[in-house]
């Protein structure tokens, strides 16, 4: 039976879902898209009939018109999984095939066709080694009157070949390297056909070729890193003490990857790290020990010991996890897993690594630390008025300047503060507010926190947020607890709706009218509890990534055509949905690594739209897009920055790698042109 290139898995989800969804359930239908990466495998019969059998091919297509291109008027309407034939003349035709989604929503592309009773002519093959997958193999196949061309791999046990069309790529992963002979014969519509052999030496990948994942921006406090360019490494740390591995047939080295140096634990029988020059560390105040490893797949696992010395006993305590070939495995045991062994972790001097087979696996290891849940308090300033100062808009009859500090003590011994003043008679809520160049980013922070100086306990201090136009507003109280004294108080604005707030408003001792007392306040600061620093996933100012676009749409990095508000940055993505565009048309990009939804739980990305309330929908998939999922969010603000945030901490578990944006999704395109920049991970 011949194999071809073309797998019909598609239909299997799609029975599945047919079959697991509630009949009465149909919201899901709401987000399908039309379908994509359309294609066609034609199979000609070496005949000299000119017999053809077409077999389309997509993703998320239940079925299909076949244009032919010659004479016939209508198209073959065939199902997923089905194919077509048809006998033509001598001669090269344009075939059209229109794959249609379970909603009706439609893509087409266009292939050639040449039919041909010649036998293929000029032929050319090339085959390599796939630089990203270990012992994978890609060959193409052109000739000159060629329809398609099947490849025999020379694997023992499988004799079926693999097919494609003329000039495409077909790849094949070995059981094992080693010398095979592979066969390609190419076909056309003649009986003969033109064949090419050769003896290829299929290699496997045994080192890295990717750093390892990206580390999250952890507090230091929160760290206690062995070995990771992130973080402050423990001083004195010995990465080969040399306990007579090499007996064992093991040994060591420092592996540099463009730059980057990794761990290279060679043949690993055990191999050990002595810790802050042979001292220890307390490691009990932690909650997890991280590492990322990498194997070609001759090491199936890995033991990692911690090794105590309290009190003068060394114990130790194993624990092993599996391995992924040919990718890096993100490792996080609990330190608990040790300690409920009873192991003691105050004073760690060591670590161990056992392989699995013994001293018959090589690994790389990177980002050792140590680490807990983020405890620190990660601060922005605002307004500290040790510069320029702001301007001030007062009402109520109050008054606010910056003085020199009349107070330089305690907590606040800056040079300038601000000094509120509420005459006798001002009213109940006089107060002031300046505004801030950029709006304020509760992306990463949550509240406010101030510090004040009060003549009397008890005083409600406000607090009042707004954007540009004052239409969206959030204000919090705090009292004061101190009379004649700094003190910091802590707004938290974690509820307050969504908006670009410039606008910050003081009142102090609101809903009482002035009685002349003077008031002082300092160093506005956002603030927010937790210590992990958001992670820029694509900031456009670099080397631009590649964009994928689809339904019409067109995405292209360009200068910030309006560098204000919060986005001054240089660059951005432009996004063009041309009139007549597909209500579903996007653009995508990939990432080298998969995104940590271990750490974060939320996207942010600055857009900019000519229009309010249009959908901007993000959706992530994995590599092969067997697993996705998307959130919607509206634009507010139209001709203006502002930060969308879409929450993924509901998405199913899988290595995100494709970040896929869509513009005023479920309408057609009307011309409008939208920007975007500064995707980010946060929580």
């Amino acid at each position: 039976m011949r194999t071809l290139k073309y797998l019909l898995s598609y239909s299997l989800a799609l029975l599945m879902a047919f079959s697991c969804t509630d009949d009465n359930n149909l919201d899901y239908l709401d987000n399908v898209v039309a379908p994509s990466n359309i294609s066609a495998l034609f199979q000609v019969t070496q005949d000299n009939t000119g017999l053809v059998t077409i077999i389309p091919n997509s993703t998320g297509a239940v079925k299909y018109n076949i244009t032919l291109g010659d004479d016939t008027t209508e198209p073959e309407v065939v199902n997923q999984g089905q194919s077509v034939e048809h006998i033509y003349s001598e001669g090269t035709y344009s075939v059209t095939i229109e794959a249609i989604g379970i909603t009706g929503l439609k893509s087409q592309t266009t292939q050639e066709l040449v039919v041909s009773f010649k036998a293929p002519e000029n032929l050319v093959v090339e085959i390599s080694n796939d630089q990203a997958v270990s012992k994978k193999v890609n060959v193409t196949a052109t000739a000159d009157f060629a329809v398609s061309f099947d490849v025999y791999f020379g694997e023992s046990n499988n004799d079926n070949p693999l097919s494609a069309n003329n000039g495409d790529v077909v790849s094949y992963t070995y059981q094992s390297p080693g010398t095979y002979t592979i066969r390609v014969v190419s076909k056309s519509a003649a009986i003969a056909t033109t064949e090419y052999i050769e003896e290829f030496l299929v290699t496997e990948i045994l080192q890295p070729i990717a750093s390892a994942p990206a580390q999250p921006g952890r507090l230091e406090g929160d760290v206690i890193s062995i070995f990771s360019s992130k973080y402050t490494d423990v001083a004195g740390t010995n990465y080969f003490p040399d306990w007579g591995q090499g007996g064992q047939g093991s040994s060591w080295a420092m592996f540099d990857l463009n730059g980057d140096e990794m761990l290279q634990y060679i043949n690993l029988s055990y191999q050990g790290i002595a810790l802050a020059d042979g001292t220890s560390v307390d490691v009990s105040g932690m909650e997890f020990l991280h590492m990322d490893v990498w194997t070609s797949g001759d090491a199936t696992r890995i033991e990692t010991s911690l090794i105590n010395n309290a009190g003068g006993t060394v114990t130790e305590k194993p624990v092993w996890r599996d391995l992924t070939a040919g990718e890096w495995t993100t490792i996080d045991i609990p330190i608990s897993d040790y300690t409920d062994q009873g192991l003691t972790v105050s004073e760690i001097f060591q670590m161990k690594f056992v392989g699995d087979p013994w001293a018959a696996g090589t690994v790389f290891i990177d980002n050792i630390y140590f680490y807990r849940a983020a405890s620190g308090i990660v601060t922005s300033m605002i307004e500290d008025f040790e510069g320029t100062a702001p301007t001030f808009t007062n009402f109520g009859n109050a008054a606010a300047q910056v003085i020199s500090n009349p107070d330089s003590s305690g907590i606040n011994t800056s040079s300038n503060v601000a000094e509120f003043t509420k005459p006798s008679g001002a009213e109940v809520w006089a107060g002031s507010f300046l505004e801030v160049p950029s709006a304020l980013d509760f992306v990463t922070y949550s509240k406010i926190k101030v510090k004040t100086w009060s003549p009397k306990t008890g005083a409600v201090v406000k607090i009042k947020l707004e954007n540009a136009d004052a239409t969206i507003t959030y204000e919090v109280d705090a009292n004061t607890t101190k009379s004649n004294t700094w003190e910091t108080l802590v707004y938290d604005f974690s509820a307050a709706p969504v908006a670009d707030y410039v606008r910050i408003v003081i009142f102090f001792d609101f809903g009482n009218a002035g009685d002349g007392s003077v008031y002082y306040y300092d160093e506005f600061q956002l603030e927010s509890e937790g210590g992990i620093a958001p992670l820029v996933l694509e900031s456009l100012e670099g080397t631009a990534p590649t964009f994928t676009n689809f339904g019409n749409a067109s995405v292209q990095v360009i200068s910030n055509p309006d560098a204000s508000g919060i986005n001054t940055s240089s660059n951005v993505a432009e996004f063009t949905k041309p009139s007549g565009a597909e209500v579903w048309a996007g653009s995508y990009f990939e990432m080298s690594t998969p995104l940590d939804f271990l750490t974060y739980s939320k996207i942010s990305v600055k857009t900019w739209s000519p229009k309010t309330g249009a959908v901007v929908k993000v959706k992530l998939e994995n590599a092969d897009a067997s697993i996705t999922t998307e959130v919607d969010v509206n634009t507010t603000t139209a001709n203006a920055w502002e930060t969308l945030v879409y929450d993924f901490s509901a998405a199913p578990t899988a290595d995100y790698v494709r970040i896929v944006i869509f513009f005023d999704f479920g309408n057609s395109g009307d011309g409008s042109v939208y920007y975007y920049d500064d995707f980010t991970l946060t929580n």
